[in-house]
């Protein structure tokens, strides 16, 4: 059920806050904002129940979420989450990047946990006003974006073991630089024997919070051995690479083809890996959705055939892989540095994101 669908835009009731982060100290802020700690003024909110469908949606001052101890998200995790950006653009504008691709799969990821689908112009309505009210919040330089953190949870007071009737629906916004901070030119990483990330069958494909939640001891695993990420095996074989704590991941060999974990219930399918195989292809680089095993990547690294790694994410756009260890020793990729083919689709990516290159896909959406 869906009340709002008239007219999207105006659905939006504007509530100003009444206690703005004054301009100055939000320079400050901006001057250096690291990723998901500086948060803007005001977030979008929707509500739903089983009996008035979508309804109250409103732009209003960001604030403490107030809950019921007995509220299902919290006993139930009934609960899931996008990650996208809205970027400064050369002519003063600002724009989203492939937010459509988002609003579908946050259906998808609804429809595995049980809960309501939210129509996709409203998705995108929501972060357009939130987009446009929070512009000045997108810090400066290269790196600088607001991150939109859109995500839904069952807000239903009971205790039992059903999807809820009643659900929030919100969108915040934070001003963010660089996902991975520091000198090193690529990242390192952890293979875990011990811990999975999905299973078939499983929420894998879902973005929902258990499966972050899920992969945190694995990943402090990795910090205690001064690795940056984990990289996840399969459940079964536990040899078959999937993907990473919260990146998709992607190979470069010596005749210039690209591989990448193919899809198939436990992995994430990521806007950015989409994007990343189309832009390859457009190049004319041969790319295969295939599976890697964690040996055969180890010999390929030592051999050579293997030239260049790299994570790829919303958050962290494209990445170098340096090194990758684990409890049976581990090993490097090339020169431990970003590689040619990896630079070149780093840059082709975030050229037509920033608006610097043509959108030959039709991508990008301006917004303000």
């Amino acid at each position: 059920m869906f009340m709002l669908a008239d007219a999207p835009s105006s659905a939006f009731a504007f509530e100003p806050s009444d206690s703005p982060i004054p301009a100055a100290e939000r320079s400050r802020q901006l001057a250096n904002p690291g990723f998901g700690r500086v948060f803007t003024d005001h977030m979008a909110l929707i509500r739903f129940s089983r009996d008035k469908g979508w309804h109250d949606a409103r732009i209003t001052a960001r604030r403490p979420l107030q809950m019921e101890a007995a509220s299902s998200v919290l006993h139930y995790a009934q609960e899931i989450f996008e990650g996208m950006k809205a970027y400064s653009r050369p002519d003063g504008g600002v724009s989203l990047f492939r937010p459509d691709a988002n609003a579908r799969r946050f259906n998808q990821s609804a429809r595995r946990m049980a809960m309501p689908d939210l129509p996709e112009e409203l998705f995108l309505e929501s972060i357009r006003a939130l987009v446009r009210s929070e512009k000045d919040w997108i810090p400066d330089g290269d790196e600088g974006a607001l991150y939109l953190r859109p995500f839904m949870f069952s807000s239903e007071v009971f205790l039992g073991v059903k999807p809820a009737d009643e659900y929030l629906y919100a969108v915040i916004a934070s001003s963010v630089g660089p996902y991975f901070r520091g000198e090193a030119p690529a990242i390192s990483l952890w293979v875990t024997r011990d811990y999975i990330r999905a299973a078939p069958g499983g929420t894998g494909a879902a973005k929902c919070g258990g499966n972050y939640a899920a992969s945190l001891v694995a990943q402090a695993e990795a910090i205690r051995n001064g690795c940056d990420q984990v990289v996840f095996l399969d459940a079964i074989e536990r040899r078959w690479i999937e993907e990473l704590g919260g990146m998709n991941i992607f190979f470069v060999f010596d005749d210039g083809s690209l591989q990448t974990p193919p899809l198939g219930g436990t992995i994430l399918a990521g806007i950015t890996r989409d994007s990343i195989i189309r832009l390859a292809r457009d190049m004319g680089v041969t790319v295969r959705e295939e599976p890697y095993s964690i040996e055969q990547w180890q010999a390929d690294a030592t051999s050579g055939r293997l030239t260049e790694a790299f994570a790829c994410g919303t958050a962290a756009v494209v990445t170098a892989i340096g090194s990758v260890r684990g409890a049976d020793g581990g090993f490097t990729i090339g020169g431990q540095s970003t590689g040619p083919l990896t630079q070149r689709l780093r840059n082709a990516l975030v050229d037509i994101q920033r608006g610097r290159a043509p959108d030959p896909h039709g991508w990008v959406e301006q917004v303000a």
